[in-house]
């Protein structure tokens, strides 16, 4: 999985751990939380921040980073 729609508002996206301060700091993403925890890899985008062009890009990051991982398994 590599992008999902929430009931909490915004959007989950699978992110490089490597990358993930990076977004942060460069975007209006945080780290995204479950149960109280956050998530390794895993961003939450805000609604708005994802005004369409937007939210393409971070479909398309959540999506390329998927099939990296595809390719290694």
């Amino acid at each position: 999985m590599s992008f999902a729609a929430s009931g909490q508002g915004g959007v989950p996206v699978r992110v490089d751990l490597a990358q993930s301060d990076k977004f942060v700091d460069a975007t209006g993403a945080q780290v995204a939380f479950m149960r109280g925890r956050p998530m390794q890899g895993w961003l939450r985008v805000a609604p708005e921040h994802l005004k369409t062009r937007q939210l393409a890009t971070w479909v398309e990051l959540g999506a390329r980073y998927a099939r990296a991982l595809l390719a290694k398994g």
